[in-house]
């Protein structure tokens, strides 16, 4: 984490212990311990990656404050009101409209719910397999971020907990499967596929996709979510600690598609042409995530075609 970003957070965090927690103690002192207060969910700065780029949108001081849902109707609107004259009051907040509706007061259920997109049972902190299978990483990255500052109530740091406690086993099997699938479909068959085909375009799009299935494949693997896509990358350099993937990755995403090495280039399904780099990359690829499904337990052998091993990765 970079200075700058550590500025963004204990900002907040200061914003919370000098002012908003006096205002929840003298003003909703019957309440108090029901309210629970820290920052996460949307915006960079809940990552603590916001940086002078940011500064240009959504970029301003603010916490927000969960409540159980049938506490809005008793001092919800008084506190939302409270709150945001407080915000207001504050010299350069930089309050702006988006980001009022990222922090201030909220129920429980309706910070996860909106950031998951589903009807989060936050009262009974449950979760069925069908809502695990329809939920996007980078949404779970975005729910369990940033910092809780109090929680006496501890009903949403239960609901958090549950989510930190990451995937149910047969749902993270499926989406292992899944990004295993992707990966070689993309860059392992049709990449070649389009460049034999001359449809550069195509090849492209295979290159990307490869690229990201990759990326996801190594957080599932790491058993943590990954971050909204900008961030993906730079998150994961911090979790790769023998740094090998992140360099393949990078080189992909670096390396043009190679038309000189495909002229006159008869395509085989089972001949690789290794006089493109993007496709030696994607074997190198391949053999990094087959070492780490190695290591979780997942596969005895090395076999960088990472389709030939999903029937298995399912049927445990």
């Amino acid at each position: 984490m970079d200075n700058s970003s550590s500025i963004v957070i204990s900002k907040n965090r200061r914003f919370y212990d000098e002012e908003v927690a006096e205002l929840i103690h003298f003003g909703f002192s019957e309440y108090e311990s029901r309210i629970a207060v820290g920052i996460a969910g949307e915006g960079s700065d809940c990552f603590g990656y916001d940086d002078a780029i940011s500064r240009d949108h959504d970029f301003g001081t603010g916490v927000c404050l969960w409540i159980p849902t049938e506490d809005m109707d008793e001092y919800g609107a008084r506190l939302y009101s409270e709150y945001n004259a407080l915000v207001a009051e504050k010299e350069r907040a930089y309050y702006t409209e988006r980001l009022k509706e990222r922090r201030g007061v909220m129920t429980i259920h309706d910070f996860y719910s909106n950031i998951l997109r589903i009807n989060c049972h936050t009262d009974t902190c449950e979760m069925t397999e069908k809502q695990w299978l329809t939920l996007d990483h980078s949404c779970l990255a975005t729910a369990v971020n940033g910092e809780v500052f109090r929680d006496d109530l501890g009903q949403f740091t239960a609901f958090r907990e549950l989510l930190l406690g990451y995937y149910p086993e047969r749902v993270w099997r499926i989406r292992i499967a899944e990004k295993m699938h992707e990966y070689s479909a993309s860059l392992q068959v049709n990449y070649a596929r389009c460049m034999s085909r001359e449809d550069y375009v195509a090849a492209e799009i295979c290159k990307v996709r490869g690229l990201e299935a990759a990326m996801e494949l190594f957080y599932l693997l790491k058993r943590t979510y990954p971050p909204y896509y900008k961030w993906t990358f730079r998150a994961m350099k911090g979790l790769d600690t023998k740094g090998d993937f992140t360099s393949h990755i990078a080189e992909l995403a670096d390396t043009p598609c190679n038309k000189e090495a495909w002229e006159d280039m008869k395509y085989k399904p089972n001949r690789l042409n290794y006089k493109d780099r993007i496709v030696s990359l994607s074997e190198d690829i391949g053999y990094d995530l087959t070492e780490m499904l190695k290591e979780s337990g997942f596969i005895s052998r090395m076999n960088p075609y990472l389709e030939s091993d999903v029937k298995k990765i399912l049927e445990a």
